[in-house]
């Protein structure tokens, strides 16, 4: 977990009173099959529950799976904030929702980007950085 995965953020809501609801925004850390790594200041337990919104940041119109059900599995602090494994509870990989199939749609973004950062810092001008 060195850096957020780029261009994706959860929102989710939280309940801050009676009436009054809070929207938040976290970084994702991870994302794969089964779950994410979430990292936010907001407090939660093992045990809770979250639903989130994946939004993948696009040049044209945003990819979004929304009403992703997770169950919150792990907590680290790290300094102010908390790193959080959530397990999703619904989707599995043969699911055929449409909130599965975006879902599939971001981590194949996902992985794309991440390929494509590793063979720009692997390349031949990351030579010439260090030399210098």
């Amino acid at each position: 977990m060195n850096e957020a995965l780029p261009d994706l953020i959860a929102r989710f809501r939280i309940k801050r009173g009676l009436f009054r609801k809070e929207m938040v925004e976290a970084a994702l850390f991870e994302l794969d099959n089964f779950g994410c790594v979430m990292k936010t200041d907001k407090v939660f337990n093992p045990g809770d529950t979250v639903t989130l919104d994946l939004i993948m940041d696009m040049p044209f119109e945003n990819i979004q799976a929304e009403g992703i059900s997770g169950l919150v599995t792990e907590r680290r602090k790290h300094c102010s904030n908390f790193f959080y494994s959530i397990d999703f509870i619904e989707i599995g990989d043969s699911d055929a929702s449409p909130a599965a199939d975006k879902l599939r749609r971001i981590r194949d973004v996902v992985i794309k980007k991440q390929s494509l950062k590793s063979r720009r810092s692997s390349g031949p001008g990351s030579g010439l950085q260090q030399t210098a």
